[in-house]
């Protein structure tokens, strides 16, 4: 097994993908959250979760009653997370354009996560743009995670080439 790397240095404002818990945390945030593509806002809440895992960029759940649901086309593909439980995911549609599972959701999330029903998030590297008050999101190298990196988090992260096994 290899070893956990070195957290990066931690600035003003910031917090370490390191000092998050495991197994994951969800607190609310009233940050803005905007997701868009093809010209559309998908999503627009200042009501998010932010789900916090070790080594993992924060992931983003907005209420579904902030995002554009007739946007979206549920897809049969399904996942298996050993803490929240099954995870659904959503094709975007807009017009012409589509993005296959550009996000999921929880439908039944297990116990200590329940906070997750009702709540989608979106891959940043499946959408045009996601922001975080006002801030352009970063996709995580890998669609693993789903993680959202903005200048409010530091790393290292997991889910490049060679952090399989952090």
């Amino acid at each position: 097994m290899l070893a956990r790397p070195t957290p990066d240095p931690v600035g003003d404002g910031q917090e370490s993908v390191w000092s998050y818990p495991r197994p994951p945390a969800v607190e609310p945030t009233d940050e803005h959250i905007v997701v868009e593509f093809a010209g559309r806002v998908v999503a627009e809440t200042q009501q998010a979760l932010r789900v916090l895992e070790t080594s993992h960029p924060p992931s983003y759940y907005l209420p579904l009653d902030a995002v554009d649901c007739s946007l979206l086309r549920h897809s049969l593909h399904r996942t298996f997370c050993e803490f929240k439980g099954q995870a659904a995911y959503v094709d975007l549609v807009v017009g012409e354009r589509s993005s296959e599972l550009a996000g999921w959701y929880y439908p039944e999330p297990t116990p200590g996560f329940e906070a997750l029903a009702d709540h989608v998030t979106f891959y940043p590297s499946r959408v045009d743009r996601c922001l975080v008050d006002g801030e352009v999101v970063t996709a995580s190298d890998s669609d693993f995670y789903g993680g959202w990196i903005t200048s409010r988090v530091v790393g290292p992260f997991k889910g490049a080439p060679g952090t399989a096994w952090w």
